[in-house]
């Protein structure tokens, strides 16, 4: 009997252990955000022109991988935000998007989940107005959407060296788009400085035009912290600036 007993205390232990081998883990940073360019007076007079920011990214064994980018106002979620949420395999291959938005009166969510073994593309999307569900054939075989595309340069941030031809994925639309490096800069995070490569999403030449644009700097450690996120749209442009690592910050390289 107390031979059984040890047994099964030992088994216990090793389930424990075992469980928390394949427990997720969340990476979380925190940003200050604001409205960059001429338009910002104009920003100001419909929603907040700066506040809050937060990337959480989060893995699994065996699990997809999720990252959500929130924009708050100075006060919180309460006060508005903006959301970007992606779930992604481990080669950047988005699974399922959702962006969402609530400002004052005004709020729209949209989602879309990729069907690769059918080629489908399945959206909802609701607004304050009306909702509305389609499914289309997928374009490409390989989607990428504006949170899985910085997950992408973080992975492979010492390998690309010049201009990479790919598509990204948004509001329903797929575009063609370069990723490119650009200039290296030195922030300074709590106190210490943190040298960072930057990168840019920009519209490739050809094919369907994309308003918007994505710049990232990254950090130079194994980690490829993104230090600062600029994030231009087609009226205005948001930069987001790293406060703080809440917690996690991996090395995504050797994933």
């Amino acid at each position: 009997m107390k031979a059984n007993r040890t047994f099964l205390c030992l088994f216990a232990l090793v389930a424990v252990s075992a469980s928390s081998a394949h427990a997720a883990q969340t990476e979380d940073l925190r940003y200050s955000w604001r409205v960059k360019g001429g338009v910002r007076f104009l920003a100001g007079l419909m929603f907040p022109t700066s506040g809050l920011g937060s990337l959480k990214t989060t893995f699994g064994d065996n699990e997809p991988i999720s990252s959500e980018l929130l924009i708050t106002a100075p006060n919180g979620k309460s006060g508005g935000f903006y959301v970007y949420e992606s779930q992604m395999d481990g080669a950047a291959k988005t699974l399922t998007t959702h962006t969402g938005y609530s400002w004052g009166k005004r709020a729209r969510n949209e989602r879309t989940s990729f069907d690769y073994d059918k080629g489908l593309a399945r959206m909802h999307r609701e607004t304050t107005e009306d909702t509305a569900y389609r499914v289309k054939k997928l374009p490409s075989a390989e989607m990428r959407d504006m949170l899985s595309a910085i997950y992408y340069l973080r992975q492979h941030a010492s390998e690309i060296k010049k201009p990479i031809t790919t598509s990204i994925y948004t509001d329903g639309k797929e575009y063609p788009v370069i990723f490119r490096p650009i200039e290296s800069r030195a922030f300074v995070i709590e106190k210490q400085k943190v040298n960072a490569t930057g990168f840019e999403i920009v519209d490739a030449p050809g094919g369907k035009k994309w308003a918007g644009g994505v710049k990232v700097w990254l950090s130079e450690d194994a980690r490829r912290v993104p230090v600062r996120i600029e994030i231009q749209q087609s009226i205005a442009a948001v930069q987001l600036d790293l406060q703080t690592i809440a917690s996690g910050g991996f090395a995504l390289a050797s994933r």
